[in-house]
């Protein structure tokens, strides 16, 4: 489905299941709506899932010009009216974690909970030099190179070993499916996040938090997410073992039994 912005964009969303509180899932810089599939048949009986674009991702609308990732979250406050979701349990990955933690400096009051997923609070020097590299990649427009490049430090050495026809078969899909338009918003979008900072957004959070990280994950490394979840009053920390920064996709029956079990203890 597509919402109208009030700026002149457009939205894309989607939702799945018919009752029970409502489940937003926030994507990866890489990632769109089709990228939850897996997990939809297993969360959608318990929850009303919202899947979202971003904008420059997916099928929603472009942007122009430069702008950081706490541009989303007006978009995402409309589409919660638009729904008429007063309140949310948000689970964001990586930049959609980010984004989450933008959203609950704006409009705490609208979040149940919140779910953090290989995600730190600002970005390290050896990050953003990460990001210059896949911008570089990007620059090639050739999703074959592109995966070559990128994806290596996304996953753990052990899933490259386990995995390895099924990456090869992602590297083939990107080539044949990864567009100008698709690098030209990919790389609005990781520079949307090149100064994000929200250190001092932690200590003010006050929603029940599931902070997810993983043992072999070398982007967002698990003694920094440790480091922020003791900053966030209360929260749960769950680690996940032998798996790199795309955990969820290599452990995930281990994601799914993480969500669904910090899920039921503070719904209702």
């Amino acid at each position: 489905m597509i919402l109208p912005l009030k700026d002149g964009g457009q939205l894309y969303y989607e939702t799945h299941g018919e009752s029970g509180e409502w489940l937003l899932f926030l994507n990866g810089i890489m990632m769109s709506t089709p990228s939850w599939a897996t997990f939809i048949p297993y969360l959608k009986p318990h929850y009303r899932l919202l899947l979202v674009d971003f904008r420059d991702q997916g099928k929603s609308s472009s942007l122009e010009g430069s702008y950081s990732c706490q541009k989303h979250v007006p978009d995402l406050l409309q589409l919660l009216d638009h729904l008429h979701v007063p309140k949310i349990h948000m689970m964001g990955v990586s930049y959609g974690g980010q984004v989450a933690l933008e959203f609950m400096r704006t409009a705490p009051s609208r979040v149940k909970t919140l779910m953090l997923v290989t995600v730190i609070p600002e970005v390290t020097n050896f990050l953003r030099a990460w990001g210059d590299a896949w911008d570089e990649a990007a620059a090639l427009n050739d999703g074959e190179k592109f995966f070559q490049i990128a994806i290596p430090p996304i996953y753990s050495e052990s899933f490259y070993e386990e995995k390895r026809d099924w990456l090869m078969e992602r590297q083939k899909m990107f080539k044949s499916l990864l567009t100008p338009r698709w690098f030209e918003g990919f790389v609005r979008l990781s520079r949307s996040a090149k100064d994000f900072d929200c250190t001092d957004v932690l200590s003010r959070i006050d929603v029940p938090t599931l902070v997810v990280c993983a043992e072999k994950d070398i982007l967002t490394p698990a003694p920094r997410m440790k480091d922020m979840a003791r900053q966030i009053p209360g929260s749960t920390l769950l680690e996940i073992p032998d798996a790199g920064h795309a955990a969820f996709l290599e452990k995930p029956l281990a994601f799914l039994t993480a969500i669904l079990g910090f899920l039921q203890l503070h719904s209702g």
